[in-house]
């Protein structure tokens, strides 16, 4: 006879275990879920529900990897289960492991042509990829499945922004907004897409929409702000990097762009400040360390400055100008293989960037690479016919390669170029005289004394 109270069995602890983890997954407490879901599976970890659920609250937290561990888990443990099969290949997708996941969707369409979700999520992974043909096959053959999967339409978006189709994109994610309302940050996708699309107003509309939805979403509010600042406001933009500190201290961005609007105002000492707290609360933030370095370098603290420098080379900066000014902050310290690292990056990104060529030609002159020199200001030319820096300096590369009739030719197109720039006449001057003396020079060596000199009579 079983008494009420009486302690029952291990497999009943883990059950309760479980059920108490789905009530805390549901309320958004993933820590204690997992807490649970970890004494559940201690007691019997032969249960592949309980390790999906276990990789499914992992995904939530963007603990992808293991998430991956916990459904190979429960693919050992079922095989055949397609649920557990698109998970993986999802979380395949997202740690970069594209082969992978790829094989993962082909297996679940071998056993079940109709599960729409492997065609669904090969739209991402093949977009992902730069496959965009293949992502559109995938979106039309899902389509014939579900017509009206609002995640299809998100994910074909995805491809078609990535491609610059900005209007094509917002139609896609406009139809996953009229399928799925809640579907998460769609108005904050369509928001980015009118922004880049150049337009503004319903771009402005979309963001509001979102934040309305989720007014602690700190991602669209940074995003908002800096659409503010692109459109003058910075009142706007400001009170946003300032709610955004409110919802999360920690968010380094905000801070950093705080810095930049002090600088801006010339308030240095404070921008100083912020860039400072900004690099401690994120390392990795591109931008805090070159600020800084500027105003180590301004104070001649040349070793702060290229320490700080140094560091940002190694971020992920993909601003074309900043490198170039870094790669400009080295020559001056006297470290042309910095510079060139940082000018060989500014020009990957943007080919068209003429101060990024004439720069790389300062760095090779400063090695003696005189030829390579030229030919660096002579692309920063092409690219800006009037770039004066590049003008002038591609007639004295020439010159101390020693060849005078290509500086002459090169300071003739500068003078024409820039035909009241006094440097540039002292130069053309100075290139006049050095070919007068080789010509004398060569003069004289091809003279015979002997015709000169008539001998002596006695």
């Amino acid at each position: 006879m079983v008494f009420d109270g009486a302690e029952s069995g291990p497999y009943d602890r883990a059950e309760r275990n479980a059920r108490k983890a789905f009530e805390l997954y549901e309320d958004g407490k993933m820590t204690q879920a997992l807490a649970e879901l970890d004494q559940a599976l201690e007691i019997n970890p032969t249960n592949s529900a309980w390790h999906f659920n276990k990789g499914l609250t992992l995904d939530t937290i963007n603990r992808f990897e293991e998430a991956i561990a916990e459904y190979e888990t429960a693919l050992q443990l079922s095989p055949s289960d397609l649920e557990i099969l698109n998970a993986l290949g999802v979380d395949y997708t997202r740690t970069g492991l594209y082969d992978r996941a790829l094989s993962t969707f082909e297996d679940i369409e071998q056993q079940d042509p109709k599960f729409e979700p492997c065609y669904c999520n090969r739209i991402i992974t093949y977009a992902e990829m730069g496959q965009h043909d293949l992502a559109e096959q995938m979106f039309y053959l899902a389509q014939q499945i579900d017509a009206d999967c609002p995640l299809c339409y998100y994910n074909i978006g995805n491809s078609l922004f990535a491609r610059g189709q900005y209007k094509k994109a917002v139609r896609y994610w406009l139809r996953t907004a009229e399928l799925e309302p809640s579907h998460p940050q769609i108005h904050y996708r369509i928001a980015q897409a009118f922004w880049s699309d150049g337009e503004r107003d319903r771009a402005r509309e979309h963001f509001l929409t979102e934040l309305r939805l989720n007014p602690a979403a700190v991602e669209v509010i940074m995003d908002f702000a800096l659409f503010m600042l692109e459109q003058g406001d910075v009142e706007s933009a400001q009170e946003k990097f300032h709610r955004i500190l409110e919802f999360d201290p920690e968010f380094a961005p905000a801070l950093f762009y705080l810095g930049e609007l002090c600088l801006d105002r010339g308030e240095v000492d404070r921008a100083m400040e912020l860039f400072q707290q900004a690099m401690e609360k994120d390392a990795t933030l591109p931008g805090p360390h070159y600020r800084l370095a500027q105003q180590a370098l301004s104070c001649q603290r040349t070793g702060d400055a290229r320490a700080y420098l140094v560091t940002e080379l190694e971020l992920d900066v993909d601003d074309a100008n900043t490198l170039t000014s870094m790669g400009s902050m080295f020559l001056t310290m006297g470290d042309p293989d910095y510079a060139t690292q940082c000018l060989l990056r500014a020009t990957g990104i943007d080919k068209h960037n003429a101060d990024a060529y004439y720069y790389l030609g300062i760095a090779a002159a400063n090695k003696g690479y005189y030829e390579d020199s030229a030919r660096f200001f002579g692309r920063a030319i092409e690219l800006n016919a009037v770039h004066p820096g590049a003008l002038k300096d591609a007639a004295l590369a020439y010159l101390a390669a020693g060849d005078t009739t290509r500086a002459a030719e090169q300071i003739a197109c500068a003078r024409a170029a820039l035909p009241a720039n006094s440097e540039l006449r002292a130069i053309d001057y100075g290139i006049r005289l050095t070919r007068l003396a080789d010509r004398l020079g060569r003069l004289i060596a091809r003279l015979n004394p002997r015709r000169l000199l008539r001998p002596w009579r006695h």
